[in-house]
């Protein structure tokens, strides 16, 4: 796949969006991830700017959506849910329905990367989308791309319970040890708006789980799943 497949295949690509770019350059930058900038000299700029942007776009909209949709909730509940909404793990799900991962320019060490950095890089995909939808048609165009496509997923993933994973497993140590888990960060990645945190959640000085997030409390909620899960399976 190169930049000029993506041209090629536009009005495919416009078709899966449910949106049809007026400026076809917004739409291959898009795709462009920095691993392909610095394996192909001929390619200058990368999706990082229009993924900053669409960061912002997305929170707002999805802000809006839910002061309109939920008057009686606290400012609290919103930021909660919003959060729910914007997080990687459902920007990776929103790409994965609209199925144009195969158009993402990666370089040739990602496109092995099949691990906890693949949900980082789909994630951006979708907001550089965002991005680019916003300077190509504006906020309304925006909003319509959002909600259109995934307004159904949204309602899903807010009447799914949240899992307190961190809460299961202090609580499974404290009974079993009479002491805490320890939640050490490995790394802190990516650029200073949209950091990747990668945490490993240690019991008795042994490794049992290990997980990442845009946040350190997100992180560390995913490290305590792959713990509690290992947990599980193993009882």
């Amino acid at each position: 796949m190169n930049i000029e497949q993506i041209f090629q295949d536009a009005a495919l690509i416009e078709t899966k969006l449910g949106y049809t770019f007026l400026n076809k350059q917004l739409l291959s930058l898009a795709f462009v991830h920095r691993s392909y900038v610095n394996e192909n000299k001929s390619v200058s700029h990368h999706n990082e700017r229009l993924e900053f942007l669409g960061d912002s776009i997305l929170g707002l909209l999805v802000a809006e959506y839910l002061y309109r949709q939920l008057p009686a909730n606290s400012e609290g509940d919103l930021s909660s849910m919003r959060s729910r909404l914007v997080e990687a793990s459902a920007c990776m799900g929103y790409v994965q329905k609209l199925d144009i991962e195969e158009y993402l320019l990666l370089g040739k060490g990602e496109k092995r990367n099949d691990g906890r950095g693949r949900e980082t890089i789909l994630a951006d995909l979708f907001e550089a989308l965002i991005g680019a939808i916003y300077l190509d048609g504006g906020l309304e165009a925006t909003r319509g791309f959002l909600f259109e496509n995934f307004s159904t997923d949204m309602e899903e993933i807010l009447d799914t319970p949240q899992d307190n994973w961190k809460a299961l497993l202090q609580d499974y140590c404290q009974k079993q040890y009479q002491e805490p888990p320890f939640y050490k960060v490995l790394q802190e990645s990516g650029p200073d708006h949209h950091k990747t945190f990668d945490i490993q959640v240690i019991i008795k000085n042994e490794i049992v789980g290990q997980g990442s997030g845009s946040s350190k409390k997100t992180a560390q909620q995913s490290a305590a799943k792959d713990a509690w899960l290992k947990i599980e399976k193993s009882n």
